[in-house]
């Protein structure tokens, strides 16, 4: 008897092993015939193919977007253009190695407020920093990794970027390479932006990845009033960034510099998991402050579940596959209860309204609560990354479905599926278009 019935047992695990390969195989058929997925490709490189700012409603060319859409833009895009946007930021990087948010032409920055530098070797353009966000430096890391990827250009490395006369150049930096500048931008971030008490760099009170802070109406510009904070985006930014230049660094054959950003890529994932992650409620901490908090006393914040920043942490591989897993499925949970579109939405519950002072960021709106394919198809990507591909494809089709309806790739949406901001956001289309290339090598397996 007891030998029948492990032969049952045998025979029942054959053929649910068999239901799973028959799956498994029926997704990857389905994901590579998937006509929707080529039409958006489509898309997004008719997008990408008429420049690099963030979209049609805007004239910079912000790095934090381009590095979004680097994979999609060598696709359709001159290599040379690619490369002399990228140098660009090179010209106007700061003395101690901070990297601006964008570049735009001198003419378009009549009464936009920035605080603008200049360079006099490009004297057509301007570019100006948000510096609430500490994204810029590890954003310029991961655009250039990225470049270097694609195209086998490893000799953009050791080359110059900077347009200059050779009598003009910057003292603090004459002739430095790209691999320099580099690692002058990772510089800033560890000596300007590092927080001992931690071991993490740090930033203003921003809501998840965001780039406003809630003290003040636009919101853009650290200040007296700013409430520093340390946050999971900012960090699994800087932890992706470190990891790239440390392989741009084996590229290069500077080894001892590799192994200095390896080391503390590893010290910083430490102090994430020792800091930042949550471990009884399953997620990362908002913010860790450094100066009190901008809410009012009482507010539970710990509450708040911040999806960009977890998308980005599990990209910068600071989670676990179990917690990657499970944070998707918050997220799917997330989406039902606020009644949103996609695991782009940016958090969940948002900040009620008054809390930040900018009247864009009220309950459910823009950082506070909208619907960001930006985001959401970067999880996707980390989905994809660890194997999940049923719910990578699940996940990733209402983003795509949206974008057909709509006609374009919208900045975002309000959770009733409302689009807002530019129609042609360069952005996401770009992590489509990845998370599209990804789904399909998966599925090629």
């Amino acid at each position: 008897m007891k030998r029948a019935l492990s032969l049952i047992a045998a025979a029942a695990l054959c053929c649910l092993a068999a239901s799973c390969g028959n799956s498994a195989s029926r997704l990857k058929r389905q994901i590579l015939s998937d006509t929707l997925m080529d039409r958006v490709d489509s898309m997004a490189q008719a997008v990408a193919a008429t420049g690099f700012s963030a979209g049609n409603v805007y004239k910079e060319v912000w790095i934090r977007d381009f590095n979004t859409f680097m994979e999609l833009s060598l696709s359709v895009m001159p290599e040379v253009q690619v490369r002399e946007a990228l140098d660009t930021y090179f010209d106007f990087q700061g003395e101690d190695g901070n990297i601006p948010d964008a570049f735009v032409e001198v003419s378009d920055t009549q009464g936009l407020g920035y605080n603008y530098r200049f360079c006099p070797w490009r004297p057509n353009l301007a570019a100006h920093k948000n510096t609430v966000e500490t994204d810029q430096e590890s954003s310029l890391v991961q655009a250039v990794a990225q470049y270097v990827e694609i195209t086998g250009n490893v000799a953009y490395l050791s080359s110059v970027p900077t347009a200059a006369p050779a009598d003009t150049l910057d003292a603090a930096q004459p002739g430095a390479t790209v691999l320099e500048h580099l690692c002058d931008a990772m510089n800033y971030l560890r000596n300007c932006k590092w927080c001992d008490t931690y071991g993490l760099i740090t930033g203003a009170t921003t809501a998840d990845w965001g780039d406003v802070q809630p003290e003040h109406g636009w919101g853009v510009e650290l200040d007296a009033n700013t409430h520093y904070t340390i946050d999971i985006y900012d960090n699994a930014m800087f932890a992706l960034a470190l990891g790239d230049l440390a392989r741009l660094c084996h590229l290069a054959d500077a080894d001892s510099l590799a192994g200095r950003w390896q080391a503390l890529r590893d010290t910083l994932a430490a102090n994430v998991r020792t800091h930042l992650w949550d471990a009884e409620r399953g997620k990362y901490k908002p913010h860790i402050y450094l100066n009190g908090s901008p809410f009012p006393e009482g507010f539970d914040e710990e509450a708040i579940y911040y999806h960009g920043g977890t998308a980005v942490a599990a990209l910068a591989g600071l989670m676990t596959p179990d917690e990657v897993a499970a944070a998707n499925a918050a997220m799917v949970a997330n989406v039902a209860a606020a009644g949103a579109q996609s695991i782009g939405l940016t958090l969940y519950p948002c900040y009620p309204d008054g809390f930040f002072a900018n009247p864009m960021m009220g309950a459910w709106q823009y950082q506070n609560g909208g619907d960001w394919t930006w985001f959401g198809a970067r999880m996707i990507q980390a989905l994809v990354g660890f194997g999940l591909l049923r719910e990578a494809y699940d996940e990733l089709r209402p983003m795509l479905e949206r974008a057909v309806a709509d006609g374009g790739f919208y900045e975002w949406y309000h959770i009733d599926g409302t689009p807002v901001g530019s129609g042609t956001y360069r952005g996401a289309a770009g992590v489509l278009y990845k998370a599209n290339r990804m789904l399909r090598e998966a599925a090629s397996e």
